[in-house]
């Protein structure tokens, strides 16, 4: 059991932050089983879900997603403009060390950033000492939210899988 939680800011909230008082309806990504074995490749483990919620409107996605740092899982939020970073949050640190990454000074890192072909991202970002882990983990979910994003759009990926 965790001992140790902050939570910066509710879904709620992150969501207000990045679409405003209109909020569009969630949405399903399913995990086929090529998303999975792409997944597995940024995260380094298998994806735990079958699907992913997130919200999207004309121009952007939200994505809310949890990722272990050294112990505890981060949840942590990503808008998506036009397939580019825009925005990541910390919305929950559960860790005992390493809280920096939900500073600003620090995710304003990933804004502008893109998903290579490579599925690394576009832009070097700067580690905080002490929070390697932590730093890590939050690269996988930028990485992670940025290729939702880009499979989002394409109709096949979006059906249930049979």
């Amino acid at each position: 059991m965790t001992l140790w939680a902050e939570p910066y800011l509710t879904t709620a909230q992150f969501l207000e932050n990045a679409f405003g008082a209109s909020q569009p309806k969630i949405e399903t990504l399913w995990i086929t089983k090529d998303v999975a074995v792409q997944t597995e490749k940024i995260l380094g483990h298998a994806p735990k879900q079958l699907r992913i919620r997130y919200w999207s409107n004309a121009s952007q996605t939200a994505w809310i997603l949890d990722e272990v740092g050294k112990e505890e899982p981060i949840t942590a939020g990503f808008v998506i403009q036009s397939g580019k970073l825009n925005q990541a949050m910390v919305l929950n640190y559960r860790e005992s060390r390493g809280g920096e990454v939900r500073h600003s000074n620090f995710l304003k890192q990933y804004q502008g950033a893109d998903l290579q072909k490579d599925y690394q991202l576009d832009k070097n970002i700067d580690g905080i000492s002490g929070a390697t882990l932590s730093v890590r983990a939050m690269g996988r979910m930028a990485r992670l939210a940025l290729y939702y994003d880009h499979i989002s759009h394409s109709e096949t990926l979006l059906t249930e899988p049979h």
